[in-house]
């Protein structure tokens, strides 16, 4: 029985744990070839030997998005091997310090845009030739709640999410008559994850959703097709 990705490359970043993870799964189970790129190594090799005992296939690449000419290097690499990407998911990213915008510590702040935003349109501008080579390049970005309704204490990270919210759509309307590429964003809601632990200290995970109701979100969005534009905030 042939799976609905089969023959498609896909890369997913922040795969090492969480929702990216459980993305990278879920795509290798439809078929795809996924690329896991996170900065921990170790992570990245747990969640390829799961992918491999599935039946699927998998290749790691360790990278910090936020070092310099890293994603460069990543996509230069990745062109050397593949002629095209159909999916990108843009997964990574850092929650910093919940605090007050008066109280904002410029030296994180600027370093979680540089991972949440600059990083993110740097991997748009290095992938975009592969995702145009494909005959359907797909690039979802995973948002939060707070990027479209802002929330006290959470305005570093929210301003973040709303630039590349912004950043995303834009760049799928650049393609909406000149390309095959698509662009659609996901906002998981609360889901049980390391940064949700860390946002929300002593909450109970056991009553979120898990990563791969996400997951399996993001899979029906690339097998069933969307057009750019596409928004949706997964449910439990």
């Amino acid at each position: 029985m042939t799976k609905p990705l089969s023959g498609k490359t896909a890369l997913v970043t922040g795969a090492s744990r969480g929702i990216g993870a459980a993305t990278a799964e879920a795509l290798g189970a439809a078929g795809a070839h996924v690329i896991l790129v996170a900065r921990t190594a170790g992570g990245l090799e747990e969640v390829e030997e799961r992918i491999h005992k599935a039946g699927g296939s998998a290749t790691i690449a360790p990278v910090d998005l936020a070092e310099n000419d890293s994603i460069a290097r990543l996509a230069e690499a990745i062109a050397g091997r593949w002629s095209s990407l159909d999916i990108l998911v843009l997964n990574a990213a850092m929650l910093g310090t919940l605090a007050p915008v008066a109280a904002i510590d410029a030296k994180e702040f600027a370093k979680l845009l540089t991972l949440n935003l600059m990083a993110q349109q740097q991997m748009i501008a290095a992938f975009d030739p592969l995702l145009r080579a494909s005959e359907a390049g797909r690039l979802i970005g995973v948002t939060s709640s707070v990027g479209a309704a802002p929330r006290a204490y959470w305005g570093a990270y929210g301003a973040s999410k709303a630039a590349l919210d912004t950043l995303l759509i834009a760049y799928g309307e650049e393609n909406a008559n000149i390309s095959p590429v698509r662009v659609a964003i996901v906002d998981p809601g609360a889901t049980a994850t390391a940064m949700r632990r860390k946002a929300f200290p002593g909450e109970d995970q056991s009553a979120l959703k898990s990563p791969e109701t996400v997951a399996n979100a993001i899979l029906a969005l690339v097998t069933e097709g969307y057009e750019t534009g596409k928004r949706i905030r997964v449910e439990a």
